[in-house]
């Protein structure tokens, strides 16, 4: 809504309370600043998609649903901004990357940390040698999910549990800590994240959830976007932490670089290191450091709006020209963490050819496997 010559006329969500909620936020804003603007909300994102005066959609659902609704988004003519992971699986990565490329529309993916001027000096030090030779990366982003083992609890009135499951299983149960209750005063927010993201049958843990953002900075300094690592091992199969070996001998290990467990990441040279997370930057040398103006961001904003990435994503709608993180990368990086959580799913090591994106010395399929799941009747995407 802050952005120039953007107007929000739509809204979907699952959970009736969340539609009223978003009406009221955008009719609020509009009121406030004189916008003639007729706000519509639906329950079904294939209601919304039909519309041809929207141009491009958000989507920032549970990341199951990501693939199923951006696939449709794209063929419906629309251009979409996605949160991160890209996908659920690797499968839905390809084939969303495919179908992005083959519909000519922009896509752009909310890894807004690209955009953060400290994240972008950080990787121009890499790029440009400073470090010398790379020899390791801490890219810390915390455990793997778990088997879902939330109590059974009976649906809220207003949410439409079967269209929330979309793909998943149907006999994945209920659980508010899945979509936490919201008021319908936008002051008051969740007093939780959807917990989803932590199970293994609906999320990637936080491999996916911070890893798309750290895993994701490493793989852009070490110049490995559109490609990835060769081999990747789980908790221990003979290491404390996930770790990720590229051609070119370089190790990336999801270990904290302090003893504060930052979620950040810290490149390794032979001349010297770099360490950077949101709102912090470290270096072996000051000559590493970036310039003041990197470091003037209002830290009393929520990260995700003191950066301009959305910005970034409406210019390239404008002039047709991808965005900073385009669906490419946004694939790439999210393989990495899903490639993580196969090998620890399996545990053991699994090894992985970047270039035809398929396992290697995978006899028994079992890593194979775990490119896709199985979709209920009547959600099959791919």
């Amino acid at each position: 809504m802050q952005v120039p010559k953007v107007r929000v006329v739509a809204g979907c969500d699952v959970y009736g309370r969340k539609r009223q909620r978003f009406e009221n936020i955008v009719n609020e804003f509009n009121t406030n600043n004189s916008i003639e603007e007729e706000v519509k909300t639906y329950e079904r994102y294939e209601d919304l998609l039909q519309r041809d005066d929207i141009d491009a959609v958000v989507i920032a659902v549970p990341d199951h649903a990501h693939a199923m609704i951006a696939i449709a988004a794209c063929q419906a003519g629309k251009d979409v901004y996605l949160e991160k992971p890209m996908t659920f699986t690797i499968k839905e990565g390809q084939e969303l990357k495919r179908v992005v490329r083959e519909t000519n529309r922009i896509l752009g993916i909310g890894s807004q940390q690209r955009s953060d001027p400290r994240f972008q000096h950080a990787v121009k030090m890499v790029q440009s040698g400073r470090l010398g030779k790379m020899q390791k990366v801490n890219a810390y982003v915390g455990a793997p999910p778990t088997p879902y083992d939330l109590p059974k609890e009976s649906v809220p009135e207003d949410l439409n549990w079967n269209r929330w499951l979309g793909p998943l299983p149907d006999d994945i149960h209920f659980n508010n800590e899945l979509n936490p209750p919201i008021s319908l005063d936008p002051v008051e927010n969740e007093k939780i994240w959807g917990a989803w993201r932590w199970y293994k049958e609906m999320g990637g843990g936080f491999t996916t959830d911070w890893g798309a953002h750290m895993f994701d900075i490493a793989q852009w300094g070490l110049g490995m976007d559109r490609s990835g690592p060769i081999e990747i091992s789980p908790i221990g199969d003979g290491t404390e932490f996930m770790m990720f070996k590229y051609a070119d001998g370089v190790v990336m290990t999801s270990e904290p670089f302090d003893e504060k467990l930052t979620k950040g990441v810290k490149f390794w040279g032979e001349d010297g290191w770099i360490e950077v997370s949101r709102g912090h930057y470290l270096a072996s040398d000051d000559s590493l450091l970036p310039p003041e103006s990197a470091s003037a961001v209002d830290d009393d904003t929520p990260y995700e709006t003191k950066i301009p990435h959305q910005i970034n994503f409406i210019e390239a709608v404008k002039n047709r020209v991808d965005p900073i993180v385009p669906v490419e990368i946004g694939h790439s990086s999210c393989t990495v963490c899903t490639l993580g959580n196969i090998a620890c799913d399996l545990k053991r090591t699994i090894k992985w050819n970047p270039e035809t994106e398929t396992f290697v010395d995978d006899e028994d399929g079992e890593a194979t496997a775990k490119l896709h799941y199985h979709y209920r009747d009547g959600w099959n995407l791919l």
